[in-house]
């Protein structure tokens, strides 16, 4: 059974630019392309059958957002994280959206709750799949974040998950962690519960950076 999503980022490529950035940031966000790997316009442009150009042109867009490095006269190559840079993704993710949970709670409803709550059972049905369950929780925090309705807000948070994915599918994969989706999560559902914004919003971001210290211990140890 397929589970609907809501990615920030799930609309149809309007111009062959647009195609072959969708194209290399997805593989970028599921780890297909690896920090360090050369991207080859050429090799891109034939999968999606383009012209180099417009896989340049994605390129250029990419490196603007910090996920490619273009280095003049040798190519582009994804670029990573080091953990400190990751430390500070996670806290400006938890500041972001600890506030967009806080704006969006007047107009949050009993079914939103319903919603968001369904998708903490989603996640806890794939823990056994790390890679979906990644999917799954990008899936929650982005729909909790949607619900503020600040499109502004809603894309830089949507820049922050996508450039710290990769490594979260990398760090679940390799690293003897656990995920406990329901427990971790549904504290952020009773804080939505209790109606009490800044409650909500120190519960949003005290979950987010709850994860820093056993991710920065992994990078620094096994990179």
């Amino acid at each position: 059974m397929n589970t609907p999503t809501h990615s920030l980022h799930a609309r149809f490529p309007a111009t062959a630019e647009e195609e072959a950035y969708a194209y290399v940031l997805y593989r970028i966000r599921m780890g297909t392309y690896k920090a360090g790997d050369r991207l080859i316009p050429e090799e891109i442009a034939a999968e999606i059958n383009t012209s180099r150009m417009p896989v340049r042109e994605a390129f250029r867009r990419l490196a603007s957002e910090g996920l490619v490095v273009i280095r003049p006269n040798r190519g582009a190559l994804v670029r990573g994280l080091d953990a400190d840079e990751m430390e500070e993704v996670f806290c400006m993710r938890g500041a972001l959206e600890g506030l967009a949970a806080r704006m969006a709670l007047p107009k949050i409803t009993p079914e939103h709750i319903a919603e968001l709550t369904r998708l903490i059972d989603v996640m806890e049905r794939l823990e056994p799949d790390v890679q979906q369950w990644v999917t799954a929780h990008r899936n929650f925090h982005e729909y909790l974040c949607q619900l503020c309705g600040r499109r502004r807000l809603i894309a830089q948070i949507g820049g922050l998950h996508t450039v710290m994915e990769p490594h979260m599918r990398l760090w679940l994969e390799l690293a003897d962690k656990p995920m406990t989706s329901r427990d971790d999560h549904m504290t952020i559902i009773s804080a939505i519960k209790a109606g009490d914004p800044l409650l909500l919003e120190a519960a949003v971001r005290e979950h987010i950076e709850a994860t820093v210290p056993a991710l920065r211990d992994w990078m620094t140890t096994d990179s």
